[in-house]
């Protein structure tokens, strides 16, 4: 069944159990962030089993499903929650992050299975979630007295929204709100601040990363790198050839906007060999498809087609035959949630 997805869980055990391990020598504990694969247990299971302590997830549709999979394994939801779901936060969550004092009060009051631990969130300068920096003390004076000891850290996020980037001096300033308030767990980042641990910059107070990227695809997109020593191949898209023109490079006629809304560009190239590929943006991001044959060239996608230039390679490519792709984090993202690709777990 095609367009594929074939899930190379060996390989994404691998990069899990690496990074683990990377970070446990300089006192760092990982939690591995299931969101990118939807928490799908056929991919989450093999990873406890390898090993993996712990998991995080912004969903918690997600959460549930591995509670209703079996995973026992300390669950972390990492979006801070909407008030509608603290009653499914207290009964699935071990961990919640948190950044406004109602949402705070309305988890503590909550009566359920677990004494959910809280992480306040602090903005340090990526401007996305998180209580500001400047005037966290107000905040966490009051977060302080309201959730006692279920209090027990303090995080932030980097790199997501603002493209901010973890250095020395974001991570002190979470590293000195942590000391005043006597809090034991600092949760320092995610993918994006693996750097500073293999430049040995990351200050000895952050104990606890949230990592999904370098797990399931070995890069870091903020600094558009791979991350040493994980392996790359760990999801390969297959989609199939429906159609091979010799067609120009520039459209013929008053151009718009596309069906997204944008308007494109071209290079007259004069004309080209183009290949349409059954998949288009509603089941990926098309300029995150990275094709293995480098030769190929990722022109532009509608909702269903997605239109490839093939004049350079080598290949006699059919209509029939399928083309292999690596993937970004946004497209693997929208592959995942497309209930219209097969997921092909490989073991």
């Amino acid at each position: 069944m095609y367009p594929k997805l074939d899930v190379y869980v060996e390989k994404i055990i691998h990069n899990a159990l690496y990074l683990q391990q990377e970070c446990r020598k300089v006192g760092v504990e990982l939690t591995v962030v299931t969101k990118v694969v939807r928490a799908m247990p056929e991919i989450v299971i093999p990873l406890r089993d390898a090993g993996v302590g712990s998991f995080g997830d912004s969903r918690m549709q997600n959460i549930k499903r591995l509670r209703d999979a079996g995973v026992e394994n300390p669950l972390h939801l990492i979006r801070i929650p909407m008030l509608s779901e603290v009653d499914a936060i207290i009964e699935h969550a071990d961990f919640v992050f948190v950044s406004e004092i109602d949402t705070l009060k309305k988890i503590v009051a909550a009566k359920g299975k677990r004494k959910t631990a809280v992480l306040f969130m602090i903005d340090v300068g990526d401007i996305r979630e998180g209580v500001w920096y400047e005037h966290a003390d107000r905040s966490l004076e009051q977060a302080v007295k309201i959730a006692g000891r279920r209090l027990i850290g303090l995080a932030t996020n980097l790199g997501c929204f603002g493209g901010v980037l973890p250095d020395e001096t974001n991570m002190r300033m979470l590293c000195d709100l942590g000391k005043r308030y006597a809090l034991p767990t600092l949760s320092g980042g995610n993918s994006a601040a693996l750097l500073l641990i293999e430049e040995q910059r990351l200050p000895k107070e952050i104990n606890h990363y949230r990592v999904g990227e370098a797990v399931f695809l070995g890069t870091d997109v903020t600094r558009n790198r791979s991350v040493p020593g994980t392996d790359p191949d760990t999801f390969i898209l297959q989609a199939e050839i429906v159609e091979i023109q010799v067609k120009p490079s520039v459209p013929v006629g008053k151009i718009g906007q596309d069906a997204f809304g944008r308007k494109p560009e071209f290079e007259d190239k004069g004309l080209r060999k183009k290949a349409i590929i059954a998949v288009g943006e509603q089941d990926v991001i098309a300029s995150g498809l990275l094709p293995l044959d480098p030769k190929i060239s990722v022109l532009h996608a509608s909702s269903d087609h997605t239109i490839l230039d093939v004049t350079e390679s080598a290949q006699p490519y059919k209509i029939g035959e399928k083309l292999s792709f690596r993937l970004s984090y946004g497209a693997l993202l929208r592959a995942m949630t497309s209930e219209y690709i097969f997921k092909n777990i490989v073991v």
